[in-house]
This record gives C-alpha cells, sequence and structure tokens, in this order.
C-alpha cells in the first residue's frame, strides 16, 4: 500500500511520522524547509504523557534536554501570591529546537520515513484508494507528484492543506500578545518558573520567566493591546518589527532584570520575537483521506497554554487509528473516507481542544489585570486576584483544564464525544484526574508490569505499539514467571489475546488504582482506557475492542457482503 504523506516537518509531522514507523506504516514528510533547526525562544512545557511520548518515539534524552522547575510562583506588585512546589513531578521546559533536533535525530533510525525537503504542496486530489500532491520546489521550481493512502497536515497555522480541503478556521484572531526573549543570566530563583503581576517597575502588566537549560531563561512581557487583529492566522511567532528589537526591548530586558534582582545583572541576550496567542479552531479536523493536526488544527496559547503539546497528542491519537486503517489485507480495497475509526479522532481531539478553549473564555475575564474601580469591582463579585491565581498555573505548568491530558468519555452513541468543563474546578483538575481511573477514556497511570516472557517494565513504555490487556493479579511481583505464566487466568488471556480484532499484548500488574483483583483492562496504544471486565470475559473484551476500532462492523474499506 502507499505511504501516509504528512506535510509539515516540525515537531507535530515528525512525532507523528515515528508514531507511524512504531506500528509499521511508511510515511513521506514533505518539508517545505531545507530540514534546518535554528535556535529560537520558542519552548514548549512537557507533561508526563507527552515525556513518555517522546521517550517511547526514540527521543530518550528528551527530558534530560529539558531544565527542570521545582516550583512555580505567581508574584502580584511586591508580593507572592502563590507558590507550587512540583516535588517529585517537575515540570519539564524544552526550547522547540531541540525538540525538533531530536525527532529528526529519532528518524534516522528508521528507514521507514522519507523526508522530502523543498517540498511545497500546491496542489491536492483524493479519491477512492489514496491521496495524490504536487509539490514544487520554492528554489528551483520544479514539481513532483506524490501519492499516498492517506494525507496529515502539520504544516501550521497558515496550513496549505488546510485551504486546499476549504476547511474555515475561526476564532479569535489575537487574545493576547507577548514579547520574547532567550536570556543567558543569574536569576536568584534558580529552578524557579515566575510569573509576576502589575510589577513595582514601571512599563510592564506582567512578566514572566522560566529556566531554559545551560542556564538561559525564557522572559515573557504581556504587551498592551492596540494593533489590529489579523484578518488571516498567522505565525504565532512571527516577528513585529519594533517591539521586540532595538531600544524597546532593552529597556525591557533590564528593567525586569533589575526588578528581579534589584541591580542590573551581568547578561547576554541570545533571541527574541513576538508572540501573538490567537484562539482558532478548525471546523473539521477530517476530510475523506486528509486530516489536519497541529497548529494546522487549533491555536490556543493565551494564559501560557500549550498549544504544541496538543499537537503532540493529535499525533498520538491518529497514529494508531491510521496504523489499523492502513493494515487492512490487500483483499479489501483498502479504507473507504467515512467509519467510526478514524471519524473518532475528530471527535476526540476537536472536543478536547474545544473544552480548552471554552475554558479559557469563561477564565479569561478572572485573570486579566485590571486597574482601579474595574479591579474592586471584580474582587467584590468573583473573589480575589489570589483566589483565581492557581489558574495561572495550569496553563505555565501544562496542568490542569488548560494543559493536562484529557479523558474521552464515550458519547450516549458510543462515540467518544466532546469533554466537558468543570465549572468550579480548581488546578490541577482535567476530567482525567476527576474520573476514576477505571472510567472509559481516562489516561491510564503509569505503574510497574510484568510482560508475557517476565520481563519487568513500566506501563507508559509499553504504549504506542499493540493494544494493551492488562490483568490485576496481587502476587504475580514476588511470584517467579514460571509459576503465574501457566496458571490462573493467565493462558486464557492469552488466548483472549490472539482472538481479538485488534492487535495486543498481555501485561500483568499487582495492583491499579481502584480495580479489583483479576480486574482486565483493555488500553488503547495512546494510553486511554477503552474498559474493563472482571476476570477473563471473552465476549466483554470483544466488544470492547469492537467499540475501540469503530463499532462491531467490518473496518472502513471492507467489502460489503454479498446480497
Amino acid at each position: 500500500m502507499d505511504p501516509v504523506i504528512v506535510v509539515g516537518a516540525g515537531p507535530v509531522g515528525l512525532a507523528l511520522a515515528l508514531a507511524l514507523a512504531r506500528h509499521e506504516v511508511p510515511t513521506v514528510v514533505l518539508d517545505e524547509g531545507t530540514g534546518l533547526c535554528p535556535e529560537g525562544p520558542r519552548s514548549v512545557v512537557l507533561g508526563s504523557d507527552t515525556t513518555a511520548l517522546l521517550t517511547r518515539l526514540g527521543y530518550a534524552r528528551a527530558a534530560s534536554d529539558a531544565a527542570r522547575w521545582d516550583s512555580f510562583a505567581v508574584w502580584r506588585r511586591r508580593q507572592e501570591v502563590l507558590r507550587v512546589d512540583l516535588g517529585r513531578t517537575p515540570a519539564l521546559h524544552l526550547p522547540q529546537h531541540r525538540l525538533q533536533r531530536g525527532l529528526r535525530d529519532a528518524l534516522t533510525a528508521t528507514p521507514l520515513v522519507q523526508l522530502a525537503p523543498l517540498s511545497r504542496v500546491v496542489e491536492l486530489e483524493q479519491d477512492r484508494d489514496g491521496v495524490s500532491v504536487r509539490t514544487r520546489n520554492p528554489q528551483d521550481g520544479t514539481e513532483t507528484w506524490w501519492r499516498g493512502s492517506h494525507l496529515v497536515g502539520c504544516d501550521g497555522a497558515r496550513s496549505a492543506v488546510r485551504k486546499l480541503l476549504k476547511i474555515r478556521f475561526p476564532g479569535r484572531p489575537a487574545v493576547d500578545r507577548h514579547a520574547v526573549a532567550t536570556v543567558r543570566v543569574d536569576l536568584p530563583f534558580a529552578g524557579e518558573a515566575r510569573l509576576h503581576r502589575e510589577p513595582p517597575w514601571r512599563g510592564d502588566r506582567e512578566a514572566s520567566a522560566r529556566p531554559l537549560p545551560d542556564g538561559l531563561w525564557r522572559l515573557d512581557w504581556r504587551l498592551p493591546p492596540g494593533r489590529p487583529a489579523p484578518t488571516e492566522p498567522v505565525d504565532p511567532h512571527a516577528t513585529w518589527p519594533g517591539i521586540v528589537t532595538g531600544d524597546t526591548l532593552l529597556a525591557r530586558v533590564k528593567a525586569t532584570l533589575t526588578g528581579w534582582c534589584g541591580e542590573l545583572p551581568r547578561y547576554d541576550l541570545l533571541a527574541a520575537a513576538d508572540h501573538t496567542a490567537q484562539q482558532r479552531l478548525a471546523a473539521r479536523f477530517r476530510s475523506g483521506r486528509c486530516f489536519l493536526a497541529g497548529d494546522a488544527a487549533h491555536l490556543h496559547g493565551a494564559l501560557g497554554m500549550q498549544n504544541l503539546a496538543d499537537g503532540l497528542r493529535d499525533a498520538d491519537n491518529l497514529a494508531w487509528r491510521l496504523a489499523l486503517a492502513w493494515h487492512l489485507p490487500p483483499h479489501a480495497g483498502g479504507p473507504q473516507p467515512g467509519g467510526a475509526l478514524l471519524d473518532g479522532y475528530e471527535a476526540e481531539r476537536r472536543g478536547a481542544v474545544g473544552a480548552r478553549l471554552r475554558a479559557v473564555d469563561q477564565t479569561m475575564p478572572l485573570l486579566r489585570p485590571l486597574r482601579g474601580w474595574q479591579q474592586t469591582r471584580r474582587s467584590l463579585l468573583s473573589g480575589s486576584f489570589r483566589k483565581h491565581a492557581p489558574l495561572l498555573a495550569d496553563g505555565q505548568l501544562g496542568s490542569g483544564r488548560f494543559g493536562g491530558a484529557p479523558a474521552y468519555p464515550a458519547a450516549p452513541s458510543g462515540v467518544p464525544g466532546r469533554v466537558p468543563v468543570q465549572r468550579g474546578a480548581g488546578r490541577g483538575t482535567t476530567l482525567s484526574e476527576l474520573l476514576p481511573a477505571t472510567a472509559p477514556g481516562v489516561l491510564v497511570p503509569d505503574l510497574p508490569v510484568l510482560a508475557m516472557d517476565g520481563a519487568a517494565d513500566q506501563l507508559h513504555a509499553r504504549l504506542g505499539g499493540t493494544f494493551l490487556l492488562l490483568l490485576v493479579a496481587p502476587g504475580t511481583a514476588v511470584w517467579s514467571a514460571q509459576h503465574w505464566l501457566g496458571a490462573g487466568l493467565m493462558p486464557r488471556l492469552a488466548e483472549v489475546a490472539t482472538a481479538l480484532p485488534v492487535p495486543a499484548e498481555v501485561l500483568v500488574t499487582e495492583e491499579y488504582p481502584g480495580a479489583a483483583p483479576h480486574t482486565v483492562l483493555l488500553i488503547r496504544p495512546d494510553g486511554h482506557l477503552v474498559g474493563t471486565t472482571q476476570g477473563c470475559h471473552a465476549e466483554g473484551l470483544l466488544a470492547l475492542a469492537d467499540d475501540a476500532r469503530g463499532g462491531p462492523a467490518p473496518l472502513p474499506g471492507t467489502p460489503e457482503p454479498a446480497a
């Protein structure tokens, strides 16, 4: 079968290609650029789920390439309003160019991914059997036709794929504007990220400092409104001359560093840019055999939210679905447009991102810095800034409603639907955290597990390939594998795994939160729970597997039975 075509060689496109390679699906990555990853101020805060994803994709040094935050503090004027001690789960802050280079290095280990630089998409056609793409070399004008089974547009906010598919990209074009700089400096709060509202020095409404590796810091300043909002989506980090260059930027850097240090320390300004936080959501994430992911599908960045982290979750969600469809036997004629398996990507990911955008709309009026009688009125009506400050930590730390891993609960129809916003929930309260660990759709916790060969591992390290059948069996850790592999439920569970309509691996764990002994959990390749049965209930597990692949009917593309 033809490979999957991925348009865009940013972190999301590269992650998707690596995820598909784990499923033995070949890809062609069309890169409009030359493949270079220049250094810049863009960065991402990684949660535990995205860190685990990058590690199993082959970017094993993701954690060591990042800076660790031990705490996060919110200040207002001259007082500390909130401090979050991160303890054993520090936040990881990674420069985007390091992330992109790490993923490119991982691609060299697989022959299943072909990188095609200088390939700008100019035409797209799809038919019953696949997708055809025409690209043009921006340097010499030569053109090439490519053929693929499916196509995924990971080509950024100005996505050519989205425009060729005529998918609308509505939203708010300018929610927040920030100046961003990378500075080498010693600050008196090493290992701590800080957000400072209404700082005591003049000229800034809000400033933040986030540690980066190698003694670097990312500094952000929220800029006042005034520039006309763009009518078309823009690169979220496009530079606006006159705002982050020359005397204006230097004055900001000096005032901020002096305010935090008491005097101006020695510093080196390495990079600067302008960041426009938009809120946009594509009207569709799928059109036939074509899909959108990352910045091409959604934009959000207000309150420190991490659109790139959600783009990585897009890739993780879509990869296993495309792999199931791609691996249909040749006589099936190839997967056809439609079907709940591939539609589930849009239902889940568009619903999850839409919930984040709604949460920002609800919360922004509580968190925007106000002055005078407006501040007094807001405090009387909705509580003090201190009460709502924990919400700021969610965006900056990639946790809670603004950044944590979503859950994908099933709608009444059985197809995963939108994730509702939990009104009144505080910091760290994602739906995955509010629901019990045995609720369908939650991201499973990382636990010690044993494989069928007796090898010890972590649950999240086994994700990304097949489905997982996880048996809760207390005592297995102290027994030899030879004892329990042929005893109890294990032989029957191994038989059921081979009979499922999806590839599955059997694992065993001592305990699982909220699950009784002998519970069997079916887990998707992206780590979200399909459901549970008590004991090795073959019919129940078969029904769960059918639900995960879009229903008991044949997969998309299977020929209709003869009349």
